[in-house]
This record gives structure tokens, sequence and C-alpha cells, in this order.
């Protein structure tokens, strides 16, 4: 069994595994300007949120409404999805981890801020450390500075993909980002969270030759639309 991940532009994601139809971080256009598809083109069974940012929840409420999937996040954040409609929510706090029917989520430190598109709390953010069924390990890094809490990740084992954000000025650059994927002992990372808007462009290319030419892991760049799949 495998997992396809289906990058949206930004640091939205489609996964799919063991018939399992997961969306991180749903922000789809037009407030996306890198999506190629609008929500109402999105299928979901789970949606998994990092943090509170509308770049990262515009699109939630709207998907979890006309999907009737399960929203999981923090508890701030999970409790603001009810109030918008989600009829399923698990919510869920730093250090934790629940077994869903696709496999097990972790939440994790991430060094960042979190506030909903109402103003609201969206209380701390966090990373994902996701044990697949099929037995592959991923780590969606959400928005985040690099940390040393990182290094507890790849104590425990290191992770077979790590989406990292790449976009500096509101969270880790390239460079910050490359050891991040050491800290994790990751085989292969995607780059996220660059390019969508001025402030965060970066050249993808070069932080991945740099990332194999350091570190000697592997980096796959994909553009919106594009799909990578973890096998």
């Amino acid at each position: 069994m495998s997992v396809k991940f289906t990058y949206y532009g930004h640091s939205t994601f489609a996964v799919e595994t063991g018939g399992a139809k997961l969306v991180v971080d749903p922000f789809f256009a037009p407030g996306n300007p890198a999506a190629p598809v609008t929500v109402d083109q999105v299928e979901a069974d789970y949606i998994l949120l990092t943090h509170g940012h509308g770049d990262h929840t515009t699109s939630a409420p709207a998907l979890a409404k006309r999907t009737g999937a399960l929203a999981i996040g923090n508890f701030e954040v999970t409790s603001w999805m009810e109030k918008h409609g989600a009829k399923r929510v698990h919510g869920m706090n730093t250090g934790g981890a629940y077994t869903f029917p696709f496999g097990r989520v972790k939440m994790v430190v991430a060094l960042h801020s979190s506030t909903m598109p109402d103003g609201s709390s969206g209380g701390d953010p966090n990373g994902l450390v996701i044990h697949f069924n099929d037995g592959h390990d991923v780590y969606i890094a959400g928005d985040t500075a690099l940390t040393y809490d990182m290094k507890l990740i790849g104590e425990a084992g290191g992770v077979d993909l790590a989406l990292l954000p790449i976009g500096d000025n509101f969270t880790m650059g390239p460079d910050d980002a490359i050891l991040a994927a050491q800290f994790v002992k990751a085989k292969q990372v995607i780059p996220v969270h660059y390019e969508t808007f001025p402030v965060i462009r970066q050249d993808a290319h070069a932080f991945a030759s740099k990332l194999r030419a350091l570190a000697e892991i592997d980096c796959t760049v994909l553009q919106p639309g594009e799909s990578f799949i973890l096998e």
C-alpha cells in the first residue's frame, strides 16, 4: 500500500491512503492564488489542521460542511470549526496522539502563532507526525521556526517524508529547513509554504539541490496539481 500526496499550493495537500481521503490545511482558490482548484472540487474524509491562520483554514468549514469530513486539530481550532458548521470534529493538543482508521496522528511542537480568521484564539500551533497504516511515517511541520524539539522526532526513528516550510519571513527559511530535515532524519522532503505571495518567494529547486548536497536527503519539488507517491 502507498500514500499519495497531491499538492495544491502553499501548504495544502490531498492525501490518499487505503481508501481514505485526507486534506491538510485547506486553502483553495480563489483565496490561494497558487491553487488550481476550488474547495468544491475536492473530496475529504478527514481534514487535518495545523493551526488557525487563514492561509491554512479558510476553505476548511466549506469542505467539512459539504463532505461531512472529520476535522482534526487542536481544541481551539476544532471548536472554531464546530461554530462554523463542521458536524464532526476531533480536538487534540500538543504531545497527544490518537489512532484514526487511516493511522496514528501525534501533535508535536511548532513555534509560530495561531489566530483564527475571525480573530479568535487558535490555541497553540502544531506539527503533525502521522504513522500511516501502510507503515510510512510522515512529518507535517505546519508553520514553524527551526526548533530542537524536531530532534525528538529523529530520535524516535525519523520519518519517511517531511513536509517543510521554506518561505522564510513567517516560517523557517531554506537553510533552517535543511537543518530541520536532518533533525527529524527525513528520507524525503517536499518543500511547502513558499512562492504563494511575494514576501515568501524562494527558489525551491536551489533548496532541493542544497539539501541533497549538504545532507544527502532527497527532495521533490511539486508544482500545484502535481502528486508524489510514497511507496
